[in-house]
């Protein structure tokens, strides 16, 4: 596609964001809402339409050339990303359930399931290239330093010439005495069967009607089969074989977006030089003249001040802005008020926090008294800004002489313009302060007031324990001792759409009949997307967002936790830690060595950020009684420090703490909740997902998918197996020999059933513990609560209608005795 068409694909998303920001930012506050329903019926509709914009405005990033106008999408972007993630957290409050189905808003937006899906920015990894590149290189580098240093610990026995050759004689004796006895039992199947008798005419006739009569029900056989599969063709109930090779035209489209983006890289890196070039001309050509007109209207409001008071004034300190404040078209008795007055709020600052904090409280009580109200968000005013710049400056901008669509240099001027002016300021108000100082001693015989220099505040929240234990190591040196302990690893390459499952369709319908229905994998898939990988992956969106330190993954062996815990690394470039009980075993003994561990974890964390922290088995650190096969581990090693870690991540720290847990009911739920803010129920695959996963597994691995093989009933078998059982059994069906026999012989159903056999499923109990589990959780029993109040109220308006009815019949009653 041209630029054209990205550049209207971008104003389609600004017009959709203005009508968002009308309906968000009223002239008159909206009412709050009484009916609950009515209010998660908008919070969805919100939620559903910024997604339509953010995956506009993703492509638009991603194809877009103009640096300037890409700079302005970024940071639009980005807040549509962060608004995103607050709509969600409220949604999560007010439905009190982290997954939501949003059927008749598809329906009343005439979208599809497949709309929903949260795309992940393609930035994450590609302005992170480098870093991601460099990263890598530096593990690997240590990784074979320590395979050297194996190899050359590895003692090996020497082996002369005559050992070799009689191993290698007996190989291949061994090898000569397996093909002699295939051959002597081939020889003996032909010897048993009996010799035909010499063939006679009659025979030779009937022999070639068979031969005809099999060829041609082969031939009609055939074409039925063909003119079939023609039909399925044509009414898409069946792909189209052309459709099932790369087509040449994704080919190119794919060639053409990597031509792009290599074209964005040019204009980028012309653009940088052009910032820099246009700064210093507008420093030399415009700077004296800047300054002396600086100079010349300070010392007109030097003699004003003068004229109206009798004294010179107090020049302002560079806190307060210095000589900016003075071109404000303010009265010297103005600024000196004004001045004051921040003074006087300083002090007042800290005894006025107490009370705002109580009349939050008081109005949030009141809130909820009267009815549901959106939470401030902290991505409109953001949104505001985007969307008035870009109505201001591109919507209607002709850019008929920008064809390759490059840099404007007036922009750039009025950008740096500003720039220059702060930094000749700076200079200026220096020498205008020694002026000032020398007036006064020359006309009021006076010293100045001496200006120095604020000595930055330290931290006072800075604790001790964040104390840094390797204060004269390098980063190269704590991540080669981190990775010989095995704490820090590569991740695997696995990205997010690789792990595969369908949509809840029946999620809407199962609520309304009062029945709590199990995610999808797809559901899991775009909380996760959300939870963890757009945060990770923008600085302004973990910062700004509600932030979460920690999520549990629960779910049974092989739904793919450990695959979700590398997709989130492989697609935000993240650095991965290991701190499972089962890794850190004998590992830093002794309270001291334990501090050590976690101190390095999380500086190195932090230096190296996006980092997440795995911790495979997070069950094992709240056992509520140990097992004796496990006591040696020291499973509880973690309990008490870990979380004092947690608790020092700040917003600007992209770290985040992904937990996986296959049996959680054996942990003190209190303990791990408190650790873990959000616990994501992982359940087995459904009809849906197990259908998608055969048919997509089985094309990974090889094998073609024909009308012999049944996927439905392959699906409906297969419940209750994981995907990682279905991997297997696929592995072991699918062999190079078994591709070789396709053709002939097309892969049935019938052969993953016995090695699908030998693995055990998810039985039904277990998911009803994990279930029960779930509801004990702090937001599960918030739900519960909830609907047993929603109970409560109904059965007592049905008694009040009752006792209404009651009444009325029994009033004529009395009137006739």
């Amino acid at each position: 596609m041209s630029q054209r068409t990205y550049n209207e694909l971008w104003a389609e998303a600004q017009v959709e964001l203005s009508r968002l920001l009308v309906e968000e930012l009223p002239a008159e506050p909206l009412k709050p809402e009484k009916d609950r329903v009515v209010f998660f019926q908008r919070l969805a509709t919100l939620y559903v339409r910024y997604l339509q914009i953010l995956r506009q405005l993703e492509k638009v990033y991603d194809q877009a050339v103009h640096p300037q106008k890409r700079r302005l999408v970024l940071t639009t972007l980005e807040a549509v990303m962060g608004r995103l993630l607050e709509l969600k957290n409220e949604m999560v409050d007010k439905e009190l359930c982290e997954y939501h189905y949003m059927d008749d808003v598809l329906h009343d937006l005439k979208l599809t399931p497949a709309d929903l899906e949260i795309p992940i920015p393609y930035y994450f990894l590609s302005e992170r290239n480098e870093d991601n590149l460099a990263r890598r290189a530096m593990l690997t580098n240590i990784l074979e330093k320590m395979e050297a240093t194996v190899t050359e610990k590895r003692v090996t026995k020497p082996m002369s010439q005559d050992e070799a050759i009689r191993i290698i004689q007996v190989a291949e004796r061994a090898r000569q005495g397996r093909l002699r006895a295939a051959l002597n039992e081939a020889s003996k199947r032909l010897s048993k069967i009996p010799m035909a008798a010499a063939p006679q005419p009659a025979d030779m006739a009937r022999a070639a009607v068979r031969i005809q009569k099999v060829w041609r029900g082969y031939v009609e056989r055939k074409k039925t089969k063909a003119a079939r599969i023609e039909d399925m063709i044509f009414l898409g109930m069946a792909p189209h074989p052309k459709y099932q090779s790369p087509i040449q035209a994704k080919i190119d489209a794919h060639a053409t977006e990597e031509a792009i983006r290599n074209k964005q890289k040019e204009h980028e890196d012309e653009y940088q030089k052009s910032v820099i070039a246009i700064a210093s001309h507008l420093l030399e050509v415009e700077g004296h003249d800047i300054a002396v007109n600086m100079k010349e209207q300070i010392r007109q409001w030097f003699l004003e001040c003068r004229n109206l008071t009798g004294v010179f004034p107090e020049f302002p300190d560079d806190d307060e802005g210095g000589s900016a404040i003075l071109f404000a078209e303010k009265d010297y008795q103005q600024l000196l008020k004004e001045m004051a007055e921040a003074e006087d709020d300083g002090k007042n600052k800290k005894e006025k926090q107490p009370e705002k904090k109580d009349a939050k409280k008081a109005k949030g009580k009141e809130e909820e008294e009267e009815g549901l109200e959106m939470l401030p968000s902290n991505f409109l005013a953001d949104l505001e800004l985007c969307n008035k710049t870009f109505v201001d400056f591109w919507e209607t901008r002709t850019e008929s002489r920008n064809f390759d669509q490059r840099h404007e240099v007036e922009l750039i001027k009025e950008e740096k313009r500003v720039d220059v002016l702060s930094e000749i300021r700076v200079k200026v108000d220096e020498d205008m302060r020694q002026e000032l100082a020398d007036w006064r001693l020359a006309v009021e015989k006076t010293p100045a007031k001496i200006y120095k220099k604020k000595k930055p505040k330290r931290d006072k929240k800075k604790k001790k324990g964040e104390k840094d234990l390797t204060v004269n190591r390098t980063l190269e040196s704590l991540c080669q001792e981190m990775v010989e302990e095995g704490l820090l690893k590569q991740s695997n390459p696995v990205r997010m759409q690789d792990y595969l499952g369908d949509f809840n369709y029946l999620g809407t319908t199962l609520r309304m009949n009062d029945i709590e229905p199990m995610p999808s994998m797809s559901d899991v898939r775009q909380l996760l997307s959300l939870y963890a990988i757009l945060p990770l992956g923008s600085q302004i969106v973990h910062e700004k967002a509600p932030l979460t330190k920690a999520i549990l993954l629960a779910g049974p062996v092989g739904v793919g936790k450990r695959m979700l815990v590398n997709a989130i690394c492989t697609e935000t470039g993240a650095t991965l830690f290991d701190l499972s009980p089962v890794n850190i075993a004998g590992k830093y003994p002794g309270k001291s060595g334990l501090s050590m561990m976690l101190h390095l974890v999380f500086k190195v964390a932090r230096l190296l950020q996006p980092s997440v922290i795995w911790i495979d088995g997070a069950e094992k650190m709240f056992y509520k009684k140990i097992p004796k096969e496990e006591r040696a581990l020291e499973p509880k090693r973690l309990k008490k420090d870990l979380p004092k870690s947690l608790k020092l991540i700040k917003e600007e720290d992209r770290v985040l703490v992904i937990g996986t847990s296959k049996d959680p009911t054996t942990a003190d739920i209190k303990s791990l909740c408190k650790m873990y803010t959000k616990v994501i129920l992982i359940p087995r695959p459904d009809y849906g997902s197990r259908y998608v996963l055969w048919k997509q597994l089985i094309q990974k691995h090889g094998g073609e998918i024909t009308s012999a093989l049944d996927l439905s009933s392959l699906s409906k078998i297969s419940d209750g197996y994981t995907a990682g059982n279905m991997i297997q059994a696929i592995q072991q069906v699918i062999t190079k020999r078994r591709l070789l026999l396709q053709e002939k012989r097309p892969l049935t159903a019938v052969e993953f059933v016995a090695p699908l056999a030998k693995f055990t499923p998810v039985f039904q109990d277990q998911e009803e513990a994990l279930k029960k589990w779930y509801a004990k959780t702090p937001l599960g029993k918030k739900r519960i609560k909830a609907a047993q109040e929603r109970e409560e109220a109904l059965q007592a308006q049905q008694a009040n209608k009752g006792k209404g009815k009651g009444k009325g019949k029994d009033a004529p009653k009395k009137g006739k005795k």
